[in-house]
């Protein structure tokens, strides 16, 4: 899975989760300030992805996501994206 297929997976889980329009969800959005995610949402959202992708995210990992890229970079760096 390429790095553009795994944030395209994320935009759909955000679309699902957040009802955030998939067009609006780009690596350099803040989760927070851009796109208006609070805190529980966004715990939706890991566990989502987390079910979608087979990884598990610790809690010290997510809330260290601050945009839509940190977390493709994330799933990256475990393995779920390659270059």
């Amino acid at each position: 899975m390429t790095q553009d297929d795994v944030l395209n997976e994320v935009r759909t889980v955000f679309a699902s989760v957040a009802k955030i329009s998939p067009d609006e969800i780009t690596p350099d959005k803040s989760l927070v300030e851009d796109l208006g995610v609070d805190s529980l949402t966004v715990i939706e959202v890991v566990v989502a992805i987390e079910d979608r992708f087979g990884v598990l995210i610790p809690d010290d990992e997510w809330q260290r996501f601050n945009t839509v890229g940190d977390l493709v970079n994330h799933l990256k760096s475990v393995g779920v994206a390659t270059v």
